[in-house]
Formats: C-alpha cells, sequence, structure tokens
C-alpha cells in the first residue's frame, strides 16, 4: 500500500490556499510516498484550473517524485449532488464534471466524489427526504460517469457523515446496480466507527468495490458524556491494523491517504510515524 497524506492535512489546506509545490516537498520531507489533491471552486486548484496549469503542477509532481493518483472534491458541502432545490443540483453536478476533467489533465486515476447530503452535523440545515437523494444520486452518477468515461477517471463514492449510505449492504447494491468499472466507493474507515460501524466488517462485504482508502482516527465517550471527537492516528478507537490485514486480504494495495484535520505543526510528522506502525 501507498502511504499518502491529504493537501487539507497542510496548514490552510482546507482553504485550498496551501502551495502545492510546498505541500509536496512537505510530504516527501516527512516520509510520505503520496500526496491526495484537492480541488474547489477558487484557491491553488480549483474547477477552472487550466489545462496548462494542471500539466505545471504535474511537473512538480514528478520532480519530488511522489505518488499523486487521487483528487478529492468537498464541493459536496456548499453545493448538494441531492438538493431539493434542482438548480444547486445541476451546479454540484457541473463542478464536478470539471474536476473530472481537472484530474484528468494532472494526470490522477481517482476522484473522491461526496454523493450527496440527506442531513448531517456538518450541514444541519440540509433535510432532503432519503428515496428522494437516492433517485437524486443514481441520475448524477450516471452523468458523471459518461465524463468519466471521457476522460479515464474513477469516480468514487465516499461514505461520510452526510446521512446517505450508512450500511455496506446497500452501498455495495448501489455500486452493483450501475455494472460499470468505473464506478467505486472510497472508504473512509474513520467515518465509520462514528455511526457504530466496524471498518473491517465493511472491508469484508464492499470488497473490490473499495478503489481508494482514507484513514483517520476517533474516539467517543457516548455512554458517559455524550462527547465525540476526531483524534490523531492510534489515539482513538477505530481498529486500524485490523483494518488494514483486512485490505490485505482482499487484495488491496493503492493509496492509503491520512486524512488529518485540524493542522498543528507537529501533525504531518505524527502521522507519519503513526502511518509506519500502521502499514507494517
Amino acid at each position: 500500500m501507498i502511504k499518502s497524506i491529504s493537501y487539507w492535512s497542510f496548514e490552510h489546506g482546507l482553504a485550498n490556499t496551501h502551495p502545492i509545490d510546498e505541500a509536496l516537498g512537505e510530504a516527501k520531507d516527512a516520509g510520505f510516498e503520496g500526496l491526495e489533491l484537492c480541488i474547489g471552486t477558487d484557491g491553488e486548484l480549483n474547477v477552472e484550473t487550466t489545462q496548462a496549469g494542471c500539466e505545471e503542477i504535474r511537473e512538480w509532481i514528478d520532480s519530488a517524485g511522489l505518488h499523486v493518483s487521487t483528487l478529492a472534491s468537498g464541493m459536496s458541502w456548499g453545493f448538494n449532488p441531492v438538493s431539493n432545490d434542482a438548480e444547486v443540483r445541476e451546479k454540484a453536478v457541473a463542478l464536478h464534471e470539471a474536476a473530472l476533467q481537472r484530474a484528468a489533465w494532472l494526470g490522477c486515476e481517482a476522484m473522491l466524489f461526496v454523493p450527496g447530503v440527506v442531513t448531517s452535523p456538518i450541514a444541519p440545515d440540509e433535510k432532503v427526504r432519503y428515496d428522494h437523494a437516492l433517485e437524486r444520486c443514481r441520475a448524477n452518477v450516471e452523468r458523471l460517469l459518461k465524463t468519466a468515461d471521457r476522460v479515464g477517471v474513477d469516480l468514487c463514492l465516499e461514505n461520510v457523515w452526510n446521512g446517505l449510505f450508512y450500511s455496506p449492504v446497500e452501498f455495495a447494491s448501489f455500486i452493483d446496480a450501475f455494472g460499470h468499472d468505473r464506478l467505486g466507493i472510497y472508504l473512509d474507515v474513520g467515518n465509520l466507527v462514528g455511526y457504530q460501524q466496524h471498518p473491517p466488517h465493511w472491508v469484508e462485504l464492499l470488497g473490490h468495490r473499495i478503489k481508494r482508502v482514507h484513514i483517520k482516527d476517533f474516539k467517543d465517550d457516548f455512554g458517559w458524556t455524550g462527547r465525540y471527537e476526531f483524534a490523531k492516528l492510534g489515539k482513538g478507537q477505530v481498529p486500524l491494523r485490523e483494518t488494514i490485514e483486512a485490505l490485505r486480504n482482499i487484495g488491496y494495495d493503492k493509496t492509503v491517504v491520512a486524512e488529518m484535520m485540524p493542522w498543528d505543526d507537529a501533525l504531518i510528522g505524527d502521522t507519519s510515524k503513526a502511518m509506519d506502525k500502521i502499514l507494517v
């Protein structure tokens, strides 16, 4: 597996303003083999970045000698692909079509897509009926797969705190219904514990549908205080070593991207050291 870190984990990464060339150097110096780039509506890499701009970034990647094969998008939190507003849905899909093209220009193999928000602590104002969300999600994926096919990039749906696909059985069924090699799952193992799921079981049930993997750590004390929080790797309750073993058992050998937030000046180095213990 390829030890990688998310661009969002760097200082100002979430604002999409951390210089990409600096992130590449910092990731390499910290002992990572790969970096996951992130795209937004503005900032260092955005949906209006030109082909020439993407090719220049690719030159930086090649010079750094890092593995950069995935692009992540958080744009669904601002433009919900399953919104009750048809104009918002159209905007969301158009943004991700543009993102898929930039992924191809960058030489990436896969793009993370948050398929939509039913309701979420991240977006509490969203309230979409579940069956409506599923119907809209199917239509959006069909459209995005046409772009994914054209540009040669895998479309990977992430499990996240969005009120959608909280069962691995349902998620697998949704993916299988398309019968499309370009469609798969971007499994975030750290997002599972918060809704009472065991990550290795998801790996076993989803199997070959898993195209890419995020890791983070999480802990809660719900029975006593009702508190929960994400944690530094190895400091929470996510069974990381067991999950990595489950991934090996299904033959997964691609990027394992640590998505760690919020940033502090020890975060990148601490994450690298923790991953060395997890990936042995």
